[in-house]
């Protein structure tokens, strides 16, 4: 981890990233939950469902993010070279 370097730029710019995403996945989610259960079932479980679903979404998508950049990427010419 000796070449990693985060800027404070770098990192405010990935939570920035995260936030937004995590508003638009929520978003989404409570948006296709009320329409499924406005058509369907008239109860509140789809939307909280949709919820859940559009912030473990944005949760996966931040780690994920942020987990490359951290975590240094293996060289595939050495890999091959062995």
């Amino acid at each position: 981890m000796a070449g990693t370097t985060w800027t404070e730029e770098e990192v405010g710019r990935k939570w920035d990233r995260c936030f937004a995403d995590a508003v638009f996945k929520l978003g989404g989610g409570i948006f296709i939950g009320t329409v499924f259960s406005l058509l369907f079932v008239r109860r509140k479980w789809p939307v909280i469902t949709g919820a859940g679903f559009g912030l473990g979404m944005a949760y996966s998508n931040c780690e994920n993010d942020i987990n490359q950049t951290i975590v240094p990427q293996k060289n595939t010419e050495t890999a091959t070279k062995k």
